[in-house]
């Protein structure tokens, strides 16, 4: 048996009735509840990983609210999620030849891969049976798991950072500069303007294409997230100046902003989330030939867009699920090199992990949220607890 988080259908039926069915008044930390869990047996391609660290992701914050859909009842009522980690090898199955007793690891969240090799599903979330790493210890298949980067410069909670946005940036990166280099040619304009809106997935979006020479603009409400990016030389605009998008002037304002600053171009590729308030401004922003791309469905599951407006300005719109298992190992090895996170100030314990959650909902935090799950620390790692 081993200490876990739960999220289950009940619990949210619960605080949906307590707020009326109001999202806005939600707290995501009654939703998701410590429970007890009993490990599967280990199979031969199996690992038993004791949990170090894991990082708050909003596919939890998604599971909670049950916004988009209400994953706990269509996975049978529970879910124990938890979709990025750093974890401690303690034993592994007879057929596992790459990782032994003593390997510090990341996890990824790809839960069945395509014949392509991209997700149909998420691990720990809509894939069934999958048991998520807010937790204290977990078993699982040797395949969803890479060894973890400890010299890449990193601390250990920078480190946990990443498992699940750095593959998402890698191939958002990726995607969005493909398309627009099929529609114009890197001999035709070589530096590209290049916009991200608020979170971690788009701050490590922005280090990719400032790494190779494009100029990159972080437009967040989060004064240490933006203080943090210009340290790394990319520009910073303050979303709280336009009154975060509430309006059709605040939006045009922005734009011209945004226009001024790039010679009257604007940006060649966007990443946001495509919904909510930063989809029009990330609209308007898009130069001719423009790329928008977008991972997930953070506010809503559906978008809409003046497909007239968009054919005759060239624009491209783009959304992902996640990266593949071989796109996740590309990632990592940019750690520290190329992606350096904005951490939030506080480490949270693994009992505040509720907290967490709900701060992150409410968007309170300075960056990204981690939680120490783990007491004592292999000693692998203790230098990288700065």
């Amino acid at each position: 048996m081993t200490r876990a988080y739960s999220i289950s259908a009940e619990t949210i039926a619960q605080e949906n009735q307590r707020v009326g069915g109001d999202l806005e008044k939600f707290d995501v930390s009654r939703v998701i509840q410590l429970d007890e869990l009993e490990l599967r047996e280990m199979g031969s391609r199996d690992v038993h990983l004791r949990v170090l660290v894991v990082s708050a992701e909003h596919n939890v914050d998604h599971a909670a609210l049950a916004d988009t859909m209400n994953i706990a009842d269509v996975r049978g009522g529970k879910i124990y999620p938890g979709n990025s980690a750093v974890a401690e090898v303690l034993a592994v199955g007879g057929e596992v030849t790459r990782f032994s007793a003593g390997d510090v690891v990341i996890t990824h969240c790809n839960g069945e891969p395509d014949p392509h090799g991209y997700p149909l599903r998420i691990w720990a979330y809509d894939q069934p049976d999958s048991v998520g790493w807010y937790s204290e210890e977990a078993v699982v298949g040797d395949w969803q798991i890479l060894p973890a980067p400890l010299d890449c410069g990193l601390n250990l909670w920078e480190l946990a950072a990443l498992p699940l946005r750095a593959p998402t940036a890698h191939h958002l990166w990726r995607r969005g500069l493909g398309i627009f280099r099929v529609k114009v040619p890197r001999e035709k304009l070589a530096r590209l303007n290049v916009l991200g809106f608020g979170g971690g997935v788009s701050e490590l979006f922005l280090m990719l294409a400032q790494h190779e020479g494009h100029r990159a603009i972080f437009c967040s409400g989060n004064a240490e997230r933006r203080k943090h990016l210009e340290g790394e030389g990319i520009e910073g605009i303050d979303q709280n100046q336009f009154n975060r998008f509430a309006g059709r002037d605040d939006v045009k304002a922005f734009n011209k902003q945004l226009k001024q600053m790039t010679g009257g171009e604007g940006a060649h590729i966007v990443c946001d989330m495509l919904r909510g308030r930063v989809y029009p401004a990330g609209l308007a922003a898009l130069s001719r030939m423009g790329v928008n791309v977008s991972a997930g469905w953070q506010l809503d599951a559906g978008v809409q867009y003046n497909s007239a407006n968009l054919s005759v300005r060239q624009i491209t719109l783009d959304h992902i699920h996640f990266e593949t298992i071989e796109g996740c190992a590309a990632a990592t090895a940019l750690y520290g090199r190329v992606f350096k996170p904005t951490v939030h100030r506080e480490i949270y314990a693994f009992d505040d992990l509720p907290r967490a959650l709900q701060e992150m909902h409410r968007n309170e935090q300075t960056g990204i949220p981690i939680v120490r799950v783990a007491d004592e620390m292999p000693a692998k790692v203790e230098p990288l607890l700065s």
